[in-house]
């Protein structure tokens, strides 16, 4: 069942929003830096040693971007792309790893999300690889450990779920530290573990897509899941006047064309977060919650009515809201 924000209010009878106020309160340690163009932070327990998780957490970003950044000319992920030959292609761990599970999650999302796209989202301006424009999943598979292009001038672009394999990592290197509880951002991704010091979850704020000012939409308890929220107003451009999404739509070979502001999807791994938002923006509400219904996924959309943002959630997601 699809619920909105009204309904969900009618089932708690608004006795949720007495609770929410206090757990704000609380002291964390905050830290932070750069990360693949973007920033990472991430809050911790009073007391803990900072500079050892500063150190795990930067290793992750380097090993991800020398695996996976088309922005690098030396990466792992550009030298793939370079390769015209059609002979099988060894890989990394990380950098298969996160192929597998983008060509996974196109076959699931019947190719919203696609791992070839990135000739196309060059030229729309928002990316670095050239090629050819396959914008088929299929153009490429994986055999063994290694890659092989069934087109050769396939290409590999992985924006759209690496963020969310790096802070999948950094959890797991946070954890080998003896840290059980903290809270981690890159870019936008978020994910948690254990509790807040004050020993409640770890309240997330997702806000209003197209907010002049920053806008808080909703608050949501993540104990022990990963959010992301993909939209099409975070980047965009436009063409004779008329405005475009930054996700492209690969089977239209254009930008998406809808009235979704964002998706916010609660996961398990980052990894599967961060590359379904993507792929809900593009497949839209309707096939979007049918898919995260059936999924039993928790999902938010935003969508534009006019000039309102109204919302249509997921079954699950009522779950996890606070506010």
């Amino acid at each position: 069942m699809t619920v909105n924000r009204r309904t969900l209010m009618m089932m708690t009878g608004g006795a949720f929003l007495s609770s929410a106020l206090p757990g704000f309160a609380g002291r964390t340690q905050t830290i932070g830096g750069s990360a693949f163009g973007s920033w990472w932070r991430a809050s911790l327990p009073p007391g803990t040693d900072t500079r050892d998780v500063r150190a795990a957490i930067m290793e992750v970003v380097d090993v991800a971007g020398a695996s996976m950044s088309p922005y690098i000319a030396s990466s792992e992920l550009s030298r793939l792309n370079q390769s015209t030959d059609g002979q099988r292609i060894p890989l990394s761990e990380p950098t298969h790893h996160v192929i597998a599970e983008s060509l996974r999650i196109a076959r699931l999302t019947d190719g919203a999300f696609d791992p070839t796209v990135g000739p196309l989202v060059r030229r729309y301006g928002f990316g670095p690889i050239n090629g050819a424009v396959v914008a088929n999943y299929r153009s490429i598979a994986l055999e063994g450990q290694g890659l092989r292009k069934i087109l050769p001038d396939a290409t590999i672009d992985l924006c759209g779920i690496a963020k969310g394999y790096a802070i999948d990592r950094m959890a797991q290197a946070v954890e080998v530290l003896g840290i059980r509880s903290f809270l981690l951002e890159v870019g936008g991704e978020v994910l948690a573990r254990g509790h807040h010091p004050d020993g409640r979850s770890w309240h997330v704020g997702i806000e209003t897509p197209d907010s002049k000012v920053p806008s808080l939409r909703c608050l949501v308890r993540l104990n022990g899941m990963a959010l992301a929220t993909s939209g099409n107003a975070i980047n965009g451009g436009s063409e004779t006047n008329i405005a475009f999404s930054h996700i492209i739509d690969t089977h239209t070979a254009r930008p998406v064309a809808n009235n979704v502001g964002s998706v916010s999807v609660i996961a398990e791994s980052g990894l599967q977060a961060d590359a379904l938002a993507t792929a809900l923006v593009v497949m839209g509400a309707e096939r979007g919650l049918e898919l995260a219904e059936r999924m039993n996924l928790p999902v938010l959309f935003q969508l534009r009515e006019g000039t309102k943002i109204v919302e249509a959630m997921s079954e699950r997601f009522a779950r996890y809201m606070v506010l």
